[in-house]
């Protein structure tokens, strides 16, 4: 039992109440729920508005991460469509050029009378090899870059093919070059045959060794094939002499020059102009002593002069 005494302040009486203890229980019950019931709600009511500003946080970092994720994939496409174009006009230069080359080397073939079996322009290079699984097809960098590869195969193979062409052209090109053939001045006439004559100064026989070309003073002598010019000056009997090597033995002069416009060591071509028609040396008059020989044994020039070029 409890006693709880009550005092009044205005007028300092008191008063005893006898309290049992199970009253006494269910007060301090009373007592105590109600501030922890209020205590509870507001703990509840922090937590749950807590949990919703967080949950609204991770949202919106969520939302942003995403977004630049989005940004990163329309840039990556971006720069991969860029990159197919940047590969799909390069192939389509490449296959350009395949067909300039293709037609270059069909041309040059026609020209030079090549077997076309063996440099055939309209035909891809020959290829093969073992049969894999395919892959599905579809329009991607490793595709076009394939594709690439091929062309350059192709082109390479035209290039290995016009290198050979080219080549041959150039080797025919010299040879015709070097070809003794046609007379060494443009405008004139036979004044004289090769072998035996009678010389003109001393009036005997004689042994001429090459033919002579008379013709106007002054006129060009020009050179009967390409060559390297050997001799350019005087020389004793001859005058002013020009001497081109044609190579494999080969070397025609050409005396009596008024004149001489190539120094030795010069590289000519066929039909150079190399000197002037003149009446140098044991002369009798304007015209051009021309010699072929071979191995340095005078050859008759009349096979050379009345044979065609090539």
């Amino acid at each position: 039992m409890i006693n709880l005494v009550i005092f009044n302040g205005r007028h300092g009486a008191s008063r005893t109440i006898e309290l049992k203890r199970p009253l006494v229980a269910a007060a301090l019950s009373v007592a105590l729920a109600v501030p922890m019931a209020l205590g509870g709600a507001a703990v509840y009511w922090w937590t749950d508005a807590h949990n919703r500003d967080l949950n609204a946080s991770l949202t919106h970092q969520l939302q942003q991460e995403l977004e630049a994720q989005r940004e990163k994939v329309a840039d990556v496409r971006l720069q991969t469509g860029e990159h197919l174009d940047a590969l799909t006009a390069k192939l389509g230069e490449m296959q350009a050029r395949l067909l300039r080359l293709d037609a270059l080397g069909k041309r040059l073939t026609t020209l030079a009378d090549l077997d076309e079996d063996e440099f055939n322009f309209d035909q891809p290079p020959a290829v093969g090899g073992p049969e894999l699984d395919s892959e599905p097809v579809g329009t991607s960098s490793d595709d076009l870059m394939k594709s690439l590869d091929d062309l350059s195969h192709q082109i390479e193979d035209r290039q290995q093919q016009l290198q050979v062409i080219e080549s041959l052209l150039s080797n025919r090109q010299f040879e015709d070059q070097v070809f003794i053939a046609g007379r060494p001045i443009r405008k004139g006439w036979l004044s004289s045959h090769f072998g035996r004559r009678i010389d003109p100064f001393t009036g005997r026989p004689a042994w001429h060794e090459g033919v002579d070309m008379a013709g106007k003073d002054g006129s060009d002598i020009i050179a009967s094939a390409a060559g390297v010019v050997v001799w350019a000056g005087p020389r004793y009997g001859y005058g002013n002499l020009v001497e081109i090597d044609h190579g494999n033995g080969y070397t025609t002069r050409y005396g009596h020059a008024k004149e001489v416009v190539v120094n030795k060591g010069d590289i000519v071509k066929k039909g150079q102009v190399i000197a002037l028609m003149g009446s140098t040396g044991r002369s009798t008059g304007p015209h051009v002593h021309y010699e072929v020989r071979h191995n340095g044994r005078a050859l008759d020039p009349a096979k050379f002069i009345y044979r065609s070029s090539r």
